[in-house]
């Protein structure tokens, strides 16, 4: 890669980073702030932190971020923290501009379901782009290296213990609307940082790989790659085609395969990313 192209990526990455916190801060200042409904994580701690001090909210995302942002740079590296701190920063400012700004709705359901719908498109871009809004996600790395719990478990204990004492701070009511933004903030973050058109990538063990590749080429438009193997039991040559797919185009796979062998051994997996190749070449019909 040319220090040109790198340059490029670097720049690109940052302003994707920038938007993400733009997002993010719509949703907090414009729908939940002003309904008290709460996100998960640091965040969550610092509206609660807010709204029982009076300091503004955006200087509390700073400073309770601080010490993760050094576990961060010392276990997990310069540039996942270089990017943190940019995210947080340019979240921190973005919710101060926003903040005069009246809520869009005092309907806490409205509320909950679109914070979270655009506080997860905002944190997804960050996440996938290498920076991060929440020091627990730091903490969660860092125990899931030291301990039997993973990354998902130690962040789900942390969002409950915060979740919960929403209901303390503000009232349950509040508390249960912070869990629905909360679901809904996580499965947006999911669907932005996997895509939407969820891929699968195809083992196939057959005796027709040829016809098989041929055929997929042709009317799925899907580069293969035959993989060369044998049997464990019989010792017998086999040959293994690879490739993936869309999601939609799992069903006309399987009528192909069917169509000429019957007998093929065929497996699934999910794929969350995918570069390069003929992937992104439209399906055939």
């Amino acid at each position: 890669m040319t220090k040109k192209s790198s340059n490029l990526r670097i720049f690109q990455k940052y302003v994707l980073l920038f938007i993400g916190s733009i997002i993010a801060a719509v949703g907090l200042e414009i729908f939940l702030v002003p309904n008290n409904i709460i996100d998960g994580g640091i965040v969550g701690i610092s509206i609660m932190a807010s709204h029982l001090t009076g300091v503004p909210l955006s200087l509390f995302l700073v400073l309770l971020n601080i010490p993760f942002l050094y576990l961060g740079y010392t276990q997990i590296g310069k540039s996942f923290a270089i990017s943190t701190l940019f995210s947080i920063i340019s979240l921190s400012y973005w919710v101060s501009v926003f903040h005069p700004i009246p809520g869009l709705t005092n309907d806490l359901f409205l509320a909950a379901i679109f914070g979270g719908i655009i506080i997860g498109i905002g944190v997804g871009l960050i996440i996938r782009y290498g920076g991060s809004l929440d020091g627990t996600e730091i903490v969660a790395i860092l125990m899931d290296k030291r301990t039997s719990f993973s990354v998902g478990e130690v962040i789900m204990f942390f969002n409950l213990f915060i979740l919960t004492s929403a209901g303390l701070v503000f009232s349950w009511d509040k508390a249960m609307y912070s869990l629905v933004a909360y679901f809904v903030a996580f499965k947006v973050i999911d669907i932005v940082i996997e895509g939407l058109d969820e891929s699968k990538a195809v083992m196939i063990v057959t005796d027709k790989p040829d016809e098989i590749t041929e055929t997929l080429m042709a009317r799925l438009g899907r580069g293969v790659t035959v993989l060369h193997g044998s049997g464990g039991y019989t010792k017998e040559r086999k040959d293994v085609l690879y490739c993936v797919i869309t999601r939609l185009e799992m069903a006309k796979l399987k009528s192909i395969i069917d169509e000429i062998d019957e007998g093929a051994f065929v497996t699934f997996n999910d794929v969350h990313e995918v570069m390069g190749g003929r992937f992104k070449k439209k399906a055939i019909h």
